[in-house]
Protein backbone atom coordinates (compact mmCIF):
# COMPACT_ATOMS: atom_id res chain seq x y z
CA UNK A 1 0.00 0.00 0.00
CA UNK A 2 2.99 2.36 0.48
CA UNK A 3 3.92 2.29 -3.04
CA UNK A 4 0.01 3.66 -3.82
CA UNK A 5 0.68 6.15 -1.62
CA UNK A 6 4.19 7.10 -2.94
CA UNK A 7 2.59 7.31 -6.30
CA UNK A 8 -1.11 9.33 -5.25
CA UNK A 9 -1.31 12.87 -6.64
CA UNK A 10 -3.73 15.60 -7.41
CA UNK A 11 -4.77 15.12 -10.51
CA UNK A 12 -6.15 18.42 -12.71
CA UNK A 13 -6.17 16.74 -16.12
CA UNK A 14 -7.90 14.35 -17.37
CA UNK A 15 -8.21 11.61 -20.73
CA UNK A 16 -11.03 12.47 -22.68
CA UNK A 17 -12.05 8.07 -21.57
CA UNK A 18 -14.92 7.13 -20.36
CA UNK A 19 -14.93 5.64 -16.32
CA UNK A 20 -16.06 1.64 -16.25
CA UNK A 21 -18.97 1.64 -13.56
CA UNK A 22 -17.27 -1.63 -11.94
CA UNK A 23 -14.22 0.85 -11.28
CA UNK A 24 -16.85 3.37 -9.82
CA UNK A 25 -18.62 0.61 -7.90
CA UNK A 26 -15.19 -0.54 -6.35
CA UNK A 27 -14.10 2.94 -5.16
CA UNK A 28 -17.47 3.38 -3.35
CA UNK A 29 -16.77 -0.18 -1.95
CA UNK A 30 -13.37 1.24 -0.55
CA UNK A 31 -15.42 3.95 0.54
CA UNK A 32 -18.31 1.72 2.37
CA UNK A 33 -15.70 -0.12 4.43
CA UNK A 34 -13.85 2.69 6.06
CA UNK A 35 -14.18 3.10 9.66
CA UNK A 36 -16.01 5.32 11.73
CA UNK A 37 -16.33 6.47 15.34
CA UNK A 38 -18.97 4.80 16.79
CA UNK A 39 -19.18 2.57 13.36
CA UNK A 40 -22.02 5.64 12.59
CA UNK A 41 -20.97 5.60 8.78
CA UNK A 42 -22.05 8.95 8.04
CA UNK A 43 -21.07 9.40 4.59
CA UNK A 44 -23.30 9.75 1.12
CA UNK A 45 -22.07 9.82 -2.38
CA UNK A 46 -23.46 10.95 -5.40
CA UNK A 47 -21.72 10.01 -8.39
CA UNK A 48 -22.09 12.73 -11.26
CA UNK A 49 -21.80 12.02 -14.83
CA UNK A 50 -23.82 14.58 -16.38
CA UNK A 51 -22.07 17.58 -18.00
CA UNK A 52 -24.33 20.44 -16.90
CA UNK A 53 -24.61 18.87 -13.41
CA UNK A 54 -20.47 18.97 -13.67
CA UNK A 55 -20.65 22.26 -15.00
CA UNK A 56 -22.66 23.69 -12.30
CA UNK A 57 -20.44 22.23 -9.66
CA UNK A 58 -17.30 23.91 -11.39
CA UNK A 59 -18.90 27.20 -10.93
CA UNK A 60 -19.92 26.83 -7.50
CA UNK A 61 -16.36 25.59 -6.97
CA UNK A 62 -15.02 29.25 -7.77
CA UNK A 63 -14.98 28.71 -11.57
CA UNK A 64 -12.48 25.66 -11.66
CA UNK A 65 -12.67 24.68 -15.34
CA UNK A 66 -10.44 22.32 -14.92
CA UNK A 67 -12.56 20.26 -12.92
CA UNK A 68 -14.50 19.97 -16.05
CA UNK A 69 -12.27 17.48 -17.73
CA UNK A 70 -13.02 14.97 -15.43
CA UNK A 71 -15.64 12.85 -16.82
CA UNK A 72 -17.27 11.66 -13.13
CA UNK A 73 -17.72 13.33 -9.94
CA UNK A 74 -18.28 11.64 -6.64
CA UNK A 75 -19.68 14.00 -4.08
CA UNK A 76 -19.32 13.20 -0.76
CA UNK A 77 -21.47 14.00 1.70
CA UNK A 78 -21.47 13.94 5.73
CA UNK A 79 -25.44 12.91 7.35
CA UNK A 80 -25.28 14.80 10.83
CA UNK A 81 -28.16 11.95 11.70
CA UNK A 82 -25.95 9.16 12.02
CA UNK A 83 -25.11 11.55 15.22
CA UNK A 84 -28.20 13.57 15.87
CA UNK A 85 -31.87 12.17 15.77
CA UNK A 86 -34.46 13.25 13.02
CA UNK A 87 -36.10 15.46 15.67
CA UNK A 88 -34.03 17.74 16.45
CA UNK A 89 -34.17 20.64 13.63
CA UNK A 90 -30.66 21.33 12.34
CA UNK A 91 -29.23 23.13 9.15
CA UNK A 92 -25.42 23.26 8.49
CA UNK A 93 -22.99 25.34 7.04
CA UNK A 94 -19.34 26.55 7.69
CA UNK A 95 -19.81 28.14 10.75
CA UNK A 96 -21.86 25.25 12.39
CA UNK A 97 -20.67 24.73 15.65
CA UNK A 98 -21.90 21.50 16.24
CA UNK A 99 -19.23 18.85 17.80
CA UNK A 100 -21.21 16.29 15.92
CA UNK A 101 -20.63 18.35 12.67
CA UNK A 102 -16.89 17.74 13.33
CA UNK A 103 -16.80 13.88 14.18
CA UNK A 104 -19.09 13.13 10.46
CA UNK A 105 -16.57 15.52 8.69
CA UNK A 106 -13.82 13.23 10.35
CA UNK A 107 -15.39 10.04 9.22
CA UNK A 108 -16.50 11.22 5.78
CA UNK A 109 -13.07 12.30 5.59
CA UNK A 110 -11.77 8.55 5.99
CA UNK A 111 -14.01 7.49 3.50
CA UNK A 112 -13.14 10.43 1.19
CA UNK A 113 -8.96 9.38 1.48
CA UNK A 114 -9.82 5.34 0.72
CA UNK A 115 -11.33 7.08 -2.87
CA UNK A 116 -8.59 8.19 -3.71
CA UNK A 117 -5.73 5.57 -2.51
CA UNK A 118 -8.27 2.98 -4.21
CA UNK A 119 -8.46 4.93 -7.26
CA UNK A 120 -4.78 5.34 -7.41
CA UNK A 121 -4.70 1.45 -6.98
CA UNK A 122 -6.66 0.57 -9.54
CA UNK A 123 -5.41 3.12 -12.67
CA UNK A 124 -7.46 6.12 -12.31
CA UNK A 125 -6.63 9.76 -10.80
CA UNK A 126 -8.47 11.73 -8.35
CA UNK A 127 -8.32 14.90 -7.02
CA UNK A 128 -9.86 16.36 -3.74
CA UNK A 129 -12.16 19.40 -4.52
CA UNK A 130 -14.02 21.50 -1.61
CA UNK A 131 -13.46 25.19 -2.59
CA UNK A 132 -17.38 25.48 -2.26
CA UNK A 133 -19.71 26.99 0.01
CA UNK A 134 -22.97 24.81 1.45
CA UNK A 135 -25.59 27.41 0.39
CA UNK A 136 -24.09 26.97 -3.17
CA UNK A 137 -23.53 23.55 -3.75
CA UNK A 138 -26.29 21.82 -1.86
CA UNK A 139 -28.96 23.01 -4.27
CA UNK A 140 -27.69 21.61 -7.12
CA UNK A 141 -27.18 18.44 -5.96
CA UNK A 142 -31.16 18.67 -3.69
CA UNK A 143 -28.74 17.75 -0.70
CA UNK A 144 -30.56 18.92 2.35
CA UNK A 145 -30.01 21.20 4.83
CA UNK A 146 -28.62 18.86 7.46
CA UNK A 147 -25.99 17.35 5.32
CA UNK A 148 -22.91 18.49 4.95
CA UNK A 149 -21.35 18.22 1.32
CA UNK A 150 -17.15 17.70 2.18
CA UNK A 151 -15.85 17.27 -0.96
CA UNK A 152 -15.75 16.73 -4.32
CA UNK A 153 -13.76 14.57 -5.85
CA UNK A 154 -13.16 14.15 -9.67
CA UNK A 155 -12.01 10.82 -11.24
CA UNK A 156 -11.45 9.61 -14.37
CA UNK A 157 -7.94 8.50 -16.57
CA UNK A 158 -4.75 10.76 -15.64
CA UNK A 159 -3.51 13.11 -18.53
CA UNK A 160 -0.74 14.10 -16.68
CA UNK A 161 2.07 13.35 -14.06
CA UNK A 162 2.75 15.52 -11.73
CA UNK A 163 6.34 15.95 -10.15
CA UNK A 164 6.19 14.73 -6.14
CA UNK A 165 5.59 17.71 -4.03
CA UNK A 166 7.90 18.10 -1.16
CA UNK A 167 6.86 16.41 2.25
CA UNK A 168 8.61 17.35 5.91
CA UNK A 169 10.99 14.93 6.74
CA UNK A 170 9.60 12.14 9.57
CA UNK A 171 11.85 13.78 12.85
CA UNK A 172 10.37 17.15 11.99
CA UNK A 173 6.70 15.37 12.12
CA UNK A 174 7.34 12.83 14.99
CA UNK A 175 7.03 13.55 18.52
CA UNK A 176 7.90 10.36 21.48
CA UNK A 177 5.81 10.44 24.53
CA UNK A 178 5.33 14.08 24.32
CA UNK A 179 5.41 17.12 22.04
Amino acid sequence: MIEQIKKRRSIRKYLDKPVEDEKIIQILESARLAPSGSNTQPWHFIVVKSELTRQKLAEVSHNQKWLLSAPIFIVCIADIRSRIEDNVEISLDENSPELELKQIIRDTSIAIEHIVLEAENIGLGACWVAWFTQDEIRPILNVPSDKYVVSIITLGYANEKPKERPRKKLEEIIHNEIW
